[in-house]
């Protein structure tokens, strides 16, 4: 529990009360959700970060291209600035966000980006473009677009943030939104029935579960990427990072082998400076560390701090959804099933 939390308390009532209301708006038709014309996934979360949901978003948009589909990702762009320039297949500026850069740089010019808070108005632009199927990139709460696929994820290790609500706790509405959900995957375990009893008070969803796969340790260097590091090699490292869960991307490091001589976490979406550049080396070689490793994300927040360092190297990672045939055919199940309820016909094949 942060410093300060107990005092926060009584705020978290009136912030629940809204939530719920807000919910209950929607799902009662008195506030309407606009629809594109497209099949829209959404990923979301209970939680303030940390559940795994950037790698998620990248699962489902390289799956809808594997498949021939026209894809685009629609998000926020959190904690990012726009810049002056454009790419081929984005509306709107590009984005300084670090998971949007991330995004980008894994699926390739393929993948139409909407950038912005009004995801409807960037929708409406892509499915002009021909875009025809959307992931929601954090679209759990943002209700007022509509989705055919409601994905929530829940992290094995803090499913409910403590339990209360912002901002007092780390939910951003109370454990009832899990209703809402057509599908839920709990991350960060392959087993967790103690999650599958809480989640079953509120929600009959179909509950999936997915763990981090390591796709290879880099290094990185003057911002070229080099050779993979094999945790055989018997290297010291020294983890930094600025996400939500820093505690699980150090779990992670030794469940891959990896030894964590020692690490400095950074608050969510931190973008690095000279004092930090220097807080990490000075920490590092006093814990005796023969390199530094960071998350892909972090890459992006670096500002080319620490790109010169000989020793820097880089996780790169995907996620693994058990049962992944599975979820699949569920989740296209779902898709049809609300393009029908809703009298209209769904204008591609669903696998």
């Amino acid at each position: 529990m942060r410093i300060g939390q107990p005092l926060l308390w009584p705020l978290s009532i009136p912030y629940a009360a809204v939530s719920r209301f807000r919910a209950a708006a929607y799902q009662s038709r008195i506030l309407h959700p606009k629809r594109l014309d497209a099949v829209v996934i959404s990923v979301g979360n209970l939680t303030v970060g940390g559940t795994g949901k950037t790698p998620m978003v990248l699962s489902i948009a390289e799956r809808l291209l594997a498949e021939g589909k026209r894809t685009g990702i629609l998000t926020r762009g959190y904690r990012g600035h726009a810049t002056n320039s454009t790419r081929p297949g984005s509306v709107g500026a590009d984005s300084t966000s670090d998971e949007v850069q991330l995004l980008k740089a894994r699926l390739g010019p393929q993948v139409a980006f909407g950038i912005g808070a009004d995801r409807f108005a960037s929708g409406r632009n892509l499915v002009r473009d021909g875009v025809n199927w959307l992931v929601l990139d954090d679209g759990f709460q943002h209700l007022q677009l509509a989705r055919d696929v409601n994905i929530l994820l829940i992290d094995a290790t803090d499913p409910f943030g403590g339990g209360r609500v912002l901002p007092a706790g780390r939910l951003r509405e109370p454990r009832s939104g899990l209703a809402r959900a057509d599908i839920v995957i709990i991350t960060r375990s392959d087993h967790a029935p103690a999650v599958e009893s809480l989640i079953r008070r509120y929600s009959k969803a179909p509950v999936f579960y997915a763990q981090t796969k390591l796709e290879g340790v880099r290094s990185f260097y003057d911002g070229q990427w080099g050779g993979h590091l094999a945790p055989e090699e018997g290297r010291r490292l020294f983890a930094f990072c600025g996400i939500a869960n820093p505690s699980a991307f150090a779990a992670d490091l030794r469940r891959w082998g990896f030894e964590v001589a020692g690490h400095k976490f950074f608050p969510d979406h931190h973008r690095y400076e000279a004092a930090d550049e220097d807080a990490i080396a000075k920490e590092a070689v006093a814990a005796g560390a023969a390199g530094l490793v960071c998350t892909e994300k972090d890459i992006y927040k670096l500002n080319q701090l620490l790109y010169r360092r000989p020793h820097l190297f880089c996780c790169v990672i995907s996620v693994q959804i058990s049962q992944e045939a599975e979820f699949w055919r569920t989740a296209m199940s779902v898709a049809a099933s609300s393009w029908h309820a809703d009298e209209m016909k769904l204008p591609f094949p669903a696998r």
